[in-house]
């Protein structure tokens, strides 16, 4: 049986033509996984979007920041990966395991802004940035920065690190509302000594949903001879850029947020200068220390995964990222403005454009915020999480390309009815 047709035979041809082929190319063959291009108003295009989701029906999801729920035709296709990798067995491992990976990298490549050779694909932020502060050639008495809002699991690694090769940490604690660009960079850059040698940043800082100047934190950090680490766990299929643009050292990102892939799929990127500096987390039998590839060895890992990477980035590409950008900062501003000026209640999150995207973080005075979600979901069945450290007291509001402005209504009604109480 001729490869393609056996291909169509276990429902997987919309792949073909990126995995078992030299096709660069992201369209698929399938009828039954095509979108339609024309919509008669931007309404109609939102409310079809919205029925491309399995939505719970007991509660409001305003929590799309951990992870994103995967659109229909996504998890239809990832099932049919399942389904393949199980009937091919070894011999999908040992024939096209390797090839299909290198072909889903190249093009995740192209879709966030970088040169495949700086790229591998993980398994979720953590592993990609972990790495890096583990793998980093530390020295006695070097110097480590980050700040006080920055993911925990990167925080522990920090002090593992310090423990295990005497390396000194600084934190700096990022305002919720800076002044301007130049606020941040200074914060940064009063910690930075001849011993500094990693900054770690957040693109965007998970808790808040800041956006940071990283650019121009990475060319101050730059001129001090200073390496920077950029933690964009929330940004990849959240909003428009290109991770070389940046000028960062090493960047990590986690697919499963707002790329929507399946659970458990993330991207490293390093520069090419320092690839062969790291110690990767799990030694590999590649050898030659210029090739990133030697940084992503994890042994037998569920591949599926892997390849409903390419209907993200497909579903992300039909959709569009400016539109989808577009959309997530307008659901934000929606309920963030109805909020700013009410009574008691508190905002977290920088309102300029610039600043912020999808994400935002609200609290109300006097209310601890594990308190303020669990009203939310008991008395009026919205779901989101309570952040309570550094200088964030309230919950995390993610909105996602589902949500409606009904939904977010109601939650607005329910943040003023606690605020007035």
């Amino acid at each position: 049986m001729k490869k393609r047709t056996f291909l169509k035979n276990i429902g997987i041809a919309s792949f073909a033509p990126l995995l078992h082929t030299q096709n660069s190319g992201l369209q698929t063959e399938s009828d039954s996984t095509v979108l339609p291009n024309h919509f008669d108003s931007e309404e109609a295009f939102w409310t079809f979007v919205r029925n491309q989701y399995e939505l719970h029906p007991d509660f409001i999801n305003l929590e799309s920041g951990y992870y994103n729920i995967i659109p229909k035709p996504t998890l239809e296709q990832h099932f049919e990966h399942i389904k393949r990798v199980n009937l091919e067995g070894a011999y999908y491992m040992r024939k096209h395991r390797f090839e299909d990976k290198d072909r889903i990298t190249t093009q995740l490549a192209k879709i966030v802004g970088c040169d495949r050779k700086n790229l591998v694909i993980t398994r979720n932020t953590t592993e990609s940035l972990d790495l890096v502060i583990s793998g980093f050639p530390w020295k006695e008495g070097d110097e480590a920065i980050y700040a006080t809002q920055d993911y925990g699991a990167m925080q522990d690694m920090f002090e593992q690190i310090a423990k295990r090769h005497q390396v000194n940490l600084k934190k700096v604690s990022v305002p919720n509302h800076p002044k301007n660009d130049e606020e941040i960079i200074t914060l940064y850059e009063s910690q930075i000594t001849a011993k500094t040698k990693l900054l770690m940043v957040s693109h965007m800082i998970n808790i808040t949903g800041q956006i940071l100047p990283v650019k121009k934190i990475c060319e101050m950090a730059h001129g001090h001879g200073v390496k920077v680490l950029v933690d964009g766990a929330h940004c990849i299929g959240h909003f428009d850029f290109r991770i070389e643009e940046l000028n960062c050292d090493y960047y990590g990102s986690s697919l499963h947020k707002w790329l929507a892939t399946p659970l458990g799929a993330g991207l490293l990127y390093v520069t090419d200068d320092q690839i062969s500096k790291l110690w990767p987390l799990i030694a590999d039998n590649k050898k030659n220390p210029d090739k990133i590839k030697r940084l992503s060895h994890k042994g037998t890992i569920p591949v599926h995964i892997d390849l409903a990477i390419v209907n993200a980035m497909e579903y992300l590409q039909w959709m569009g990222i400016k539109k989808k950008e577009k959309r997530l900062r307008f659901l934000k501003n929606y309920w963030l403005q109805a909020l700013e000026d009410v009574p008691n209640i508190v905002i977290n999150t920088p309102l300029e454009d610039s600043r912020s995207c999808g994400i935002g973080n609200v609290g109300v005075k006097n209310i601890k915020p594990a308190t303020l979600a669990k009203r939310l979901y008991d008395e009026f069945k919205i779901f989101t999480v309570a952040i309570d450290y550094a200088n964030v007291q309230g919950c995390r509001i993610t909105p996602n390309v589902f949500t409606t402005i009904n939904e977010l209504d109601t939650f607005i009604k329910a943040m003023k009815s606690i605020a007035l109480a």
